[in-house]
């Protein structure tokens, strides 16, 4: 084992990786229902492991077809589903609700599992469902996705016909205050720019982009602007690095692990390491739930420029290559959004 090969190997032992968007939930929900058990034990963890994952952030999103009727209850299947595998897989993931329970997991050996609320479509317009959210585990808000909600406006994949655009809403404005208040992080992710700025001016306590990359390098309006950057960063926020292909590059023959890092580095040239973290969004695992005419319908097929977890040791030997020190690596991998959590949980 030369040098080089030495430190990424001692650096994916010693770091705290955490990815800080995941949307398993959905499919361990829809397996779970056709009756299998230890979904996650059996189809995810090995890839976790190999990748040196610690702590995964578990996104409950919920898909069109079943708004509004179904919001709240899809989101609590999942977050049913989720209990039930912790039950079943006890002495390997373990549902972790403050940082006392994330230290509990490291020292068990477990993997930690943090819920995620990806767009507040399960609470519609009532603000009073959202301390259950948080007792059940619930310790970030994604406030939209792709769409409008009682909160606001998502930002789309690509261009659509649509009428003005709105910001964050009276609703919103509430639901942001009672989320800090409880010690809930706001994720900006999948927001439109006039919801994003909104957001700069009601809360108060550091403010993350779960999984968005750099406009500048791919012209998504998912991505975040220069000016959106600076300001997350003025806020100590964090940008989690998304591994799809959509928002690494703006044509599929560039989108690889070296346009990933490309946007790492412009970050940090930008505002600094300590506010990049990995918030990988792997779509892979789930493109078995979309139709074929949705496909057709694409400019684009969506895929990841990882291959999956177990490849974080890709991402890890690409920071050391381009020179980052180890403190920055295990910031980048963990430590960032960990600060956060430290800053906004109660």
């Amino acid at each position: 084992m030369n040098e080089q090969t030495a430190r990424i190997s001692q650096l994916q032992s010693r770091a705290q990786i955490i990815d800080g968007h995941f949307d398993l939930l959905m499919d361990v929900e829809i397996q779970r229902s056709r009756g299998r058990k230890r979904v996650i034990e059996t189809d995810y963890l090995p890839a976790f492991e190999q990748g040196g994952v610690k702590t995964i952030v578990a996104a409950i999103f919920v898909d069109n077809e079943f708004l509004p009727e179904m919001g709240l209850r899809k989101a609590l299947n999942q977050i049913s589903a989720l209990y039930e595998e912790v039950e079943e897989s006890a002495d390997k993931i373990m549902l972790c609700k403050s940082l006392d329970d994330l230290n509990t997991a490291r020292e068990q050996g477990k993997i930690a599992f943090v819920l995620s609320l990806e767009g507040a479509e399960p609470l519609s317009n009532d603000l009073s469902l959202l301390r259950i959210f948080y007792e059940l585990g619930v310790r970030l808000l994604g406030l939209v996705w792709s769409r409008r909600n009682f909160v606001g406006d998502g930002s789309f994949f690509a261009p659509v016909r649509e009428g003005t655009k709105g910001g964050i809403s009276h609703f919103g404005v509430r639901l942001i205050e009672a989320a800090e208040e409880m010690g809930m992080i706001i994720d900006v992710s999948h927001l439109n720019d006039e919801g994003f700025w909104d957001v700069m001016e009601i809360a108060k306590k550091p403010v993350i982009a779960s999984h968005s990359n750099c406009r500048s390098l791919a012209n998504s309006m998912r991505n975040l602007t220069d000016d959106q950057i600076k300001a997350l960063a003025q806020r100590d926020g964090v940008i989690g690095m998304n591994a799809n292909n959509f928002f690494t590059a703006d044509n599929d023959e560039e989108a690889n692990v070296q346009t990933l890092l490309n946007h790492v580095d412009y970050i940090a040239r930008l505002v600094g390491v300590e506010h990049i973290g990995l918030g990988l969004d792997l779509c892979d695992d789930f493109m078995k739930y979309v139709s074929p005419d949705s496909l057709k319908g694409m400019p684009r097929k969506p895929f990841d420029v990882v291959a999956g977890h177990r490849s974080i040791p890709q991402l890890t030997a690409g920071l050391v290559e381009r020179g980052y020190t180890d403190g920055q690596i295990e910031a980048i991998l963990g430590k960032n959004f960990e600060r956060v959590y430290r800053a906004v949980w109660k």
